[in-house]
């Protein structure tokens, strides 16, 4: 005896009928100094919360926290971040720290040293997570300091970013404060933390990397 074709309706109904599988909430680690936490501002004004609200726009499965932390060094970070990474699971950690180093003149190679340390705990605790490195450049006008003494190392302290982002094969934000460092009206009066304008524009900065890593990119 012949048996007919399966009922694709039928097929149709019962597919509806079964549960989905949710999808997992995925999580971004911001772990950096006062330009992630948003020094002197709300924290709905910070960077990490003006990229929620981008991912909460394109239905992303993502919560981003902010480990921001003012007046951080690479130093306190490499001793913080074993702390922050047993907290929740991390999928995707961004790392934005060295401003203040670079404000206390560390030695570069000291600088690199402890973010390399940083990105081989995060790897340690949590191998699959993706891991996006920022980079920062001398926050502050070397004129008034007499800017040949300090030229080799405002150049050393830029390029270590970079050298580390391809050394580890991670994703990399040029310079985070591109468009808004030196501009007053972006700026707090203090001259070097962001104010509400100018976060708009770190975010951007951060969200056209961070986008890939999220298969936001179009």
């Amino acid at each position: 005896m012949a048996c007919s074709g399966p009922d694709a309706g039928a097929q149709a109904r019962e597919a509806a009928a079964l549960p989905t599988k949710p999808v997992r909430m995925q999580n971004i680690i911001f772990f950096g100094n006062s330009l992630t936490a948003g020094y002197g501002l709300r924290a709905s004004e910070a960077f990490p919360s003006l990229i929620q609200a981008r991912i909460d726009s394109l239905k992303l499965p993502y919560k981003t926290f902010n480990y921001g932390l003012s007046g951080e060094t690479t130093a306190g970070g490499r001793q913080r971040v074993a702390s922050v990474l047993a907290r929740q699971p991390v999928d995707v950690f961004v790392l934005e720290l060295g401003a203040n180093d670079g404000l206390r003149g560390i030695p570069v190679r000291e600088t690199t040293q402890n973010l390399q340390a940083i990105i081989d705990q995060v790897r340690l605790k949590h191998p699959k997570a993706r891991i996006v490195l920022v980079g920062l450049e001398f926050p502050f006008d070397l004129t008034a300091l007499g800017g040949h003494q300090y030229g080799r190392y405002a150049a050393e302290f830029k390029a270590l970013f970079r050298i580390l982002a391809e050394k580890n094969h991670l994703a990399f934000v040029p310079f985070l404060l591109q468009g808004v460092l030196g501009q007053r009206h972006l700026n707090l009066p203090d001259g070097v933390h962001p104010n509400a304008a100018g976060y708009r524009f770190v975010a951007d900065n951060v969200w056209t990397v961070l986008e890939k890593e999220l298969g936001a990119g179009s």
